[in-house]
């Protein structure tokens, strides 16, 4: 007696089809899971066993195999617990086969027969669409991610037996369905917002023409300056994610399980902010087999990394790939797989190991010696893909107390949107380029040309400061962009006045 399931598994954040094989046949009592099982899918005999008798039904004693096919990718999780369930009830003459063939069936038994969540919905439930299935049958927690997926039928059960109740027409469930435009529209709402910071002008600018031009950005200031505060409320002044960026951010979410509960799309720029002692698998991603690390699931937001130089070396190295190609590959014996991986860095540290070199209100006791030490902690590669870098004062109490409360992100989130809606056209022949940071020298010579009066003073700037080629190319893109927020088709000196002032670390080093 054999039936045949269809099931899925997820593969970096996308999912491709795995067929679960149930053979039943006389003898002595066996049950076997073949097809590269983790142990997580060879723990599901004992889940099964006792689901399918809590559930009201005789579990056969006979010899089972259990096949997943393709057999040569490694499966792993919980997830086939129900569609092997339902293998062996459907070989065993307890249900009907004629839906079977229509529908991806996915769930993590409990030994009462109740079903739990799983991970990966969404990006199943695309590959459902994509493979021409009719649905998909899976927990009701999963129903409402799953549904994110257009012109599918998803059938959300709470346990096997109504699973099993469905197939045999013996139940009938309606189809889940959702406003995805409704929900896409509703939830954007920003925990932290712009007007919550009194002062820092400058630095907001700044944090307003990183925005603009998704330009990486480090903050240099003491403790209690508010590098911090500024940093979380980065993503409320970025452009509004689309209905594509949020399903690929939902994706990658949802196959690291950590998608907030209730949630069935995450329709706001991620915040992702790791702490100094992260090993360097944890932030770019890996594990025997590959799961996503903090730089994918800063996708399409912002990735936070606070007291730079506390960073241990080896971590930040990791991070070339992804800041230099906006995706990150993983190999392992088992895998190779690829995430992406396009976030805009914002980082910040203090300007001395004791962070008070340059207060006006506070002594630093730091030596030249250890000053130069402490800032040749950071990563030199990493330093040459910051584009601006920005003084953070201690705020005086006076602006604390008498300023009143700060311009909108919504406000600067226009503004922001404004000057990325003009590069999206300059670049539409160039599919890789979406903003004035990815630009290389190619698009540098042709986009960032300046007048005499420019070339002088940027000649002035780089002979005084002692700036490097690649800070001269960021000072174009940079200027680049404070011309798109103004409106300008050309770089004028004053927008590349603006410019150099974002190299504060550059200063530091030479003077």
């Amino acid at each position: 007696m054999l039936a045949q399931i269809l099931s899925a598994a997820v593969m970096g954040i996308d999912a491709y089809i795995v067929k679960v094989e149930a053979h039943l046949e006389g003898g002595s009592p066996y049950f076997a899971t073949v097809g590269l099982p983790d142990g997580a899918v060879r723990e599901s005999r004992e889940r099964v066993q006792s689901a399918v008798k809590n559930s009201g039904f005789d579990f056969p004693i006979k010899h089972i195999v259990i096949n997943l096919a393709p057999a040569d990718v490694k499966k792993e999780g919980a997830a086939f617990d129900l569609p092997i369930a339902m293998g062996i009830l459907a070989a065993a003459g307890n249900i009907r086969r004629d839906l079977l063939a229509e529908y991806i069936i996915l769930g993590e038994l409990s030994l009462d027969g109740s079903l739990r969540p799983i991970r990966g919905a969404l990006p199943i439930a695309l590959a459902v669409v994509q493979n021409g299935l009719r649905g998909i049958v899976l927990p009701k927690e999963n129903a409402s991610e799953a549904a994110m997926a257009r012109d599918l039928e998803i059938i959300p059960v709470h346990t096997l037996q109504e699973a099993v109740q469905y197939f045999n027409s013996e139940l009938l469930i309606p189809p889940f369905r959702i406003d995805l435009q409704g929900v896409f529209a509703h939830r954007r709402d920003y925990s932290h917002d712009f007007e919550d910071v009194k002062g820092q002008e400058h630095v907001k600018r700044a944090l307003e023409v990183a925005a603009a031009g998704g330009h990486n950005i480090i903050m240099i200031g003491p403790p209690g300056s508010g590098k911090t505060m500024l940093a979380k409320r980065l993503p409320s002044i970025l452009p509004d994610l689309t209905l594509p960026e949020a399903l690929e951010t939902t994706k990658i979410h949802s196959v690291a399980g950590l998608l907030p509960p209730g949630e069935a799309l995450i329709t706001t720029r991620p915040f992702r902010s790791p702490h100094h002692t992260i090993s360097d698998v944890g932030l770019i991603g890996g594990g025997n087999v590959p799961k996503p690390g903090e730089v994918s699931l800063a996708h399409h937001g912002v990735l936070f990394l606070d007291e730079l130089p506390e960073f241990r070396k080896n971590v930040i190295e990791v991070m070339r790939q992804p800041l230099e190609e906006g995706q990150v590959t993983i190999s392992r014996a088992l895998a190779s797989l690829t995430y992406p991986a396009e976030f805009m860095l914002a980082t910040a540290m203090n300007p001395c190991p004791c962070g008070f070199y340059g207060d006006q209100d506070h002594s630093c006791g730091c030596s030249g010696q250890q000053i130069r030490q402490y800032l040749s902690r950071i990563s030199g590669p990493l330093m040459d893909r910051i584009d601006i870098h920005i003084e953070v004062p201690a705020v005086k109490y006076r602006d604390l107390t008498a300023r009143p409360s700060g311009e909108p992100s919504a406000s600067v989130r226009q503004r922001v949107a404004g000057a990325r809606k003009i590069q999206i056209e300059r670049f539409h022949n160039f599919p890789h380029l979406f903003c004035n940071a990815r630009m290389d020298s190619r698009e540098l010579h042709k986009y960032c040309t300046i007048d005499e009066a420019g070339e002088r003073l940027l000649k002035s700037a780089i002979n005084k400061l002692g700036l490097s080629a690649r800070a001269y190319d960021r000072i174009l893109k940079v200027s680049r962009t404070i011309a798109d927020l103004a409106g300008s088709e050309n770089i004028r000196p004053e927008h590349l006045s603006e410019a150099i002032q974002y190299r504060s670390l550059d200063r530091l080093h030479t003077g």
